[in-house]
């Protein structure tokens, strides 16, 4: 049996111009400018640059009737805010100061990319075309470290059902060597081991080298878990010979096509700070960073073409009715998007004053030790926003100062005490565990336990897991993987 309840609740609906705050309130600096141009790319009422209407337009030229008569349906076409000169929107985005703005762009060149220098060298080299399918094949699956991870089985596969091309792994192998010998050297590697080798081989064989070869070949994991007694002993060696043999094979390079960077990788890895703050005889100044941002308005000549559409009351079609509602959703879109290029650009702005304000003696000194703790509600309660929009505001955005340039999250990080029990950051700790490491004895590395016990004597009581946890945020290992001759 069915039955009909009345419910009352209350429901928080997002109106589509929030949403378009909230997504462009995460966007970084050079997001938000691809964003701004994909904008005035699809709205023509939307235009880059000053306003160019002329001083003496009277506002009497904007006047008109609020609504449109239609035959078919009681739609309102309501003019609205662009009655008037002064409520037309029209938003100029601040500019860095004059000394920013004489800052010249320094023009690069790029070289080739690592494929393109492989293929390169592939041309030159004596091979059948079915070989040099197979070079450019193997080419093509060189990652950005200039490893061959793929299996040769894979390989074949691919040229099998892809280029048409039969062809067996003992095909490949003879192809793979020759693009092994292509600069730089290590290119092609299918591991560690192999990338290390192919630079030993290349190597004046002395007689480091001649041992260097013989223990990544036999002896590889021993290296790798610098288990230095086993190799002393097998190979019956000086420990200062070894020193020798290890710093040999610490030259070579891990990561080969790491040298080679295109134009994309450095697009990749750019970072341009969404803030810039300056330290003028004592005090802070704060700049959201706005060079290459255009400044935005809207065309009045589409407020015009509305206001002569909707003045026209006699015989309107309806093709009249699209042409006014097309121009008239043109107009609220640029708006929207004006208004939420503003409240975005206030609401970076305050939320980064309100940082600035907290971690003061930070932007001051440079001193990582006078940061102090700053969780997100701590900023969301001093800005008064909420702390989603804080989040947003704070994630994937840097801040440019005297001393670098840092991540927003950086300034971020949970408070804990001490012994004594003042309040301290995690980055305290780790900066004092950092020096325990530093000082310790790299023959015989201090184990977790072992640094727990020592930041006790220090006044910071953590659990062990913790001191493991920040090791690896710092990226040190393990104590076995510290040890050194």
């Amino acid at each position: 049996m069915q039955q009909q309840h009345l419910q009352q609740k209350l429901q928080q609906r997002i109106s589509p111009q929030q949403i378009q705050f909230i997504r462009l309130l995460e966007l970084p600096f050079l997001e938000i400018e691809e964003r701004i141009k994909q904008e005035l790319d699809d709205n023509p009422v939307l235009e880059e640059g000053q306003d160019s209407i002329s001083d003496d337009l009277e506002e009497n030229d904007f006047e008109t009737d609020d609504r449109v008569p239609s035959d078919e349906n009681d739609t309102d076409l309501i003019l609205g805010d662009y009655r008037t000169e002064d409520d037309i929107p029209d938003y100029q985005l601040n500019v860095l100061n004059s000394k920013a703005e004489r800052k010249e762009e320094i023009p690069f060149s790029f070289g080739p990319s690592l494929h393109e220098h492989l293929l390169e060298q592939l041309g030159l080299r004596t091979l059948s075309e079915r070989e040099r399918k197979i070079g450019e094949y193997i080419i093509g699956n060189i990652d950005d470290d200039g490893y061959l991870r793929r299996d040769l089985r894979a390989i074949t596969d691919d040229l099998i059902f892809k280029a048409g091309e039969d062809v067996q792994v003992n095909d490949i192998e003879p192809v793979l060597s020759v693009i092994q010998d292509f600069d730089p050297t290590g290119i092609a590697a299918r591991n560690l081991q192999e990338c290390l080798l192919l630079q030993l081989k290349k190597k004046k064989q002395t007689g480091e080298i001649k041992y260097a070869i013989q223990i990544i070949t036999d002896d590889f994991d021993a290296f790798v878990r610098k288990n230095y007694e086993k190799i002393l002993n097998k190979y019956r060696l000086w420990e200062s010979l070894l020193k020798e043999i290890l710093l040999v094979i610490k030259s070579l390079n891990p990561k080969p096509g790491s040298s080679w960077s295109g134009p994309a990788d450095l697009t990749m890895t750019q970072i341009t700070p969404d803030f810039i703050v300056e330290t003028i005889d004592g005090e802070l100044t704060l700049a959201l960073n706005q060079r290459g941002i255009p400044d935005l308005h809207i065309n009045r000549e589409y407020v015009a073409m509305l206001q002569d559409y909707t003045g026209n009351k006699t015989n309107q079609t309806s093709e009249l009715r699209d042409a006014i509602l097309f121009v008239k959703q043109k107009l609220e879109s640029a708006q929207w998007f004006i208004d939420a290029i503003r409240q975005r650009q206030e609401t970076l702005q305050h939320t980064m004053q309100t940082i600035l304000f907290l971690q003061t003696e930070f932007f001051l000194t440079g001193d990582e030790s006078k940061l102090r703790p700053m969780i997100l509600r701590d900023v969301a309660e001093r800005s008064g926003y909420d702390i989603s929009t804080i989040s947003r505001a704070s994630n994937c955005k840097y801040v440019q100062t005297n001393f670098g340039i840092y991540p927003l999250k950086y300034f971020f990080s949970e408070p804990a005490q001490n012994d004594n029990g003042k309040e301290i950051t995690t980055r305290e700790v780790k900066h004092i565990l950092k020096e325990i490491l530093d000082a310790e004895d790299k023959r015989n590395p201090l184990k977790d336990d072992v640094l727990m016990e020592l930041l006790k004597e220090q006044g910071y009581s953590i659990a062990r897991r913790t001191v493991a946890k920040y090791r690896e945020q710092m990226g040190v290992p393990v104590a076995r993987l510290r040890k050194e001759l």
